[in-house]
Formats: structure tokens, sequence, C-alpha cells
């Protein structure tokens, strides 16, 4: 997942990213109080500590990086938003996402590019989906070409995903898909 210094999420998980979109009216469409959420490459805890406040006292939120440093801050930051119960730090290694959990909607913001294998990520994360469940990605414009989102949504839809949607997300390539057409 995101293979980039710990220390360098500081730079781009901050207040400022609050001004281009909030997490909370991102995933409100998509998020319930009672489910069960997926955060793949969850950094800081920019996305996990909004979905845990939307996901209420009966939802969970599985947060999943590769580094334990980020996955410190992050709980710190949930309990200092008084959320970190509802959220269950999970650290994935290269070769398999894990925690092998069916979860109602999974996101993958601004990482997937930083995956060597994107099959094998998007297998396993199709394989985690519950029926009809949705999974957001979202790619930096920034940083990502057009081209390049297409080709991973190409893959996606190798691996048994279905484009359902592109919601319009400032600064982001988006695509909303999910397991079942």
């Amino acid at each position: 997942m995101c293979v980039c210094p710990w220390w360098l999420a500081y730079t781009f998980d901050n207040r400022l990213r609050r001004l281009l979109y909030k997490p909370e009216t991102v995933l409100n469409p998509y998020v319930k109080p009672g489910m069960t959420l997926l955060d793949l490459g969850c950094g800081m805890g920019f996305f996990s500590i909004a979905m845990a406040s939307l996901v209420g006292d009966t939802g969970t939120v599985i947060a999943v990086d590769l580094q334990q440093q980020i996955l410190d801050v992050m709980m710190n930051r949930a309990s200092r938003a008084n959320v970190a119960h509802r959220i269950r730090p999970y650290r994935c290694n290269d070769e398999d996402i894990g925690p092998h959990t069916s979860v109602d909607f999974a996101l993958a913001c601004y990482m997937l590019h930083e995956v060597p294998d994107r099959a094998r990520f998007l297998r396993q994360v199709c394989a985690t989906l519950k029926p009809k469940a949705r999974f957001l990605i979202m790619e930096p414009k920034f940083h990502v070409t057009k081209r390049a989102f297409a080709t991973s949504l190409a893959i996606a839809t190798e691996v048994g995903l279905v484009q359902v949607d592109a919601p319009v997300i400032s600064m982001s390539h988006t695509a909303l898909l999910s397991n079942e057409a």
C-alpha cells in the first residue's frame, strides 16, 4: 500500500486538506450507522476518523496501512476525537491487505497508484466486499494521469468489479465500484 515515508503524511493529512473536501461530505452518501468499513491506506486517519463518527457505536472501521507509525498516529488522533473504540487498526503487508472481514464499504484514497500489483490488491478488496457493497477509489489528479486511472479501472473490471458511479470530488479521479451490477 502507501509506500511514502510515514512522516511525509503530515504534509497532506492536515486541516488545509479539509478546504478541498470534507471527509464526512464525501462519505455520507455511502456510510450508515452500524456498517463495517474498510479504509485502505488509512494514513493518519483523515477518512478513518470521519468514518468512525458516521458508523456510530454499532459500526466498525478497519483502518489498514503498511506502516505501524502511521497506525499509531491515526489511533492517537482517533482517541482525541473519541472514536478510537470504533476503529480496528490493521497492519497489512505487501502481499495481503488482510484482515479478511466482510465489509459494507471500502475506500482507497490517493493510494492505488502506489500499489505494485493492483490486480492482486483489487481482487483482495473485491473478496472483502459483502454483496452489493461499494468501493470508492480516489486518485489525485495532480499525480495520476487520466490514462493511468483508466488503466486501474480496467484492472478493477477484470477482477470482477463494476463501476456504478463517478462522484465529483475536488482534485480527484474517482470511481464508485461494486462487486455486483
